[in-house]
């Protein structure tokens, strides 16, 4: 595999497809309930990112608003997927270039084209700005939603807009995660 992308190598190619972006720095954050702590009044819808395979090995990169609790067990039908669970992280580093932590659609600048299916949360689509980690979780990059689609596009991804909330889980359901153990994007 060739040398992921950095930070500054997103930036230039979201420079190239004409994309406006603004960028914050702050300290690493793991989880939602830090990013809720650190971010302040960084404005637009935060989101957490989730990297998937299913029983068919197929794999999926699935983007929610952050407070958004899925049980992957209702989502896999939802997005046609057969059983799904968490990619190691070894699988995570491998395909999209990024630690555990800084899963974010701003990854698939690294992944091959078409090599996963990309699900963004319908509720990002009427956003007026969308908050990812740029591949690394010591900074937040807000971007319209219309450009993210135009970069993913560009990347070789064919986005999905899918309204998630058939896959959302009460607070102690089985198989969904809690904010607190999911990373954010």
């Amino acid at each position: 595999m060739n040398r992921p992308a950095t930070p500054d190598d997103l930036f230039a190619r979201l420079d190239s497809l004409g994309v406006a972006t603004r960028t914050y720095t702050h300290r690493p954050v793991f989880t939602v309930e830090e990013s809720r702590d650190l971010r302040g009044e960084i404005p637009g819808l935060h989101c957490k990112s989730l990297f998937l395979k299913d029983k068919k090995e197929a794999r999926w990169l699935v983007v929610a608003v952050e407070d958004r609790r899925l049980d992957l067990k209702l989502l896999a039908p939802l997005i046609g997927a057969a059983r799904l669970s968490f990619a190691s992280p070894e699988r995570l580093r491998a395909e999209l270039g990024v630690e555990p932590g800084s899963v974010t659609p701003f990854a698939l600048i690294n992944a091959a084209p078409g090599a996963l299916g990309v699900v963004l949360d319908g509720a990002i689509e009427t956003a007026e700005l969308a908050n990812f980690h740029p591949l690394a979780n010591h900074m937040t990059t807000a971007i319209r939603p219309d450009d993210l689609v135009r970069f993913i596009s560009a990347s070789g991804h064919r986005p999905a807009f899918v309204d998630l909330s058939p896959a959302s889980a009460p607070e102690s359901a089985p198989g969904s995660f809690t904010t607190e153990s999911s990373t954010t994007s």
